[in-house]
């Protein structure tokens, strides 16, 4: 199996319910170990270099507009197969179609407010977690 760092983030509907504890609870007993975190707001143009990739589909001003909304707890995640393994415990992007016991069938409220975002392939791990954190703020792998 191969270690590997993925990109997560607590969304700002999770942080107000106030279950960031729990959501990394689920994270550390399923193997894996915060490697980076901190608690913030995304300045606008840094969201939205983040979301690049969905800047022509109509949901992207909305999607900007939430991720900037209020605080968001960033994370660099590191185990084995820690992609696919944060995917898992996520669940399905729509709360509603995830499955029962993963974070955005707990936490999730909408499609777009999920509760959670986590890094789809190690391509876009390593973007993403180039764009909030710095080689030294990396520990714990």
């Amino acid at each position: 199996m191969a270690m590997e760092t993925t990109f997560s983030i607590i969304k700002p509907n999770a942080v107000k319910k106030n279950v960031i504890g729990a959501i990394i609870e689920k994270f550390e007993e399923n193997g894996l170990k915060v490697a980076a975190a901190k608690l913030a707001v995304i300045p606008r143009a840094q969201c939205e270099e983040f979301y690049a990739e969905h800047k022509e589909r109509p949901f992207f001003g909305e999607l900007v507009d939430f991720m900037t909304s209020g605080p968001v707890m960033l994370m660099a995640l590191h185990g084995e197969n820690a992609i696919t393994r944060n995917r898992e415990i996520m669940g399905a992007t729509n709360p509603a179609e995830a499955a029962e016991g993963t974070l955005r069938k707990l936490y999730g409220d909408s499609m777009g407010e999920n509760a959670v975002h986590g890094s789809d392939s190690p391509a876009s791990a390593e973007r993403e977690l180039k764009i909030f954190f710095t080689s030294s703020e990396m520990v714990n792998k």
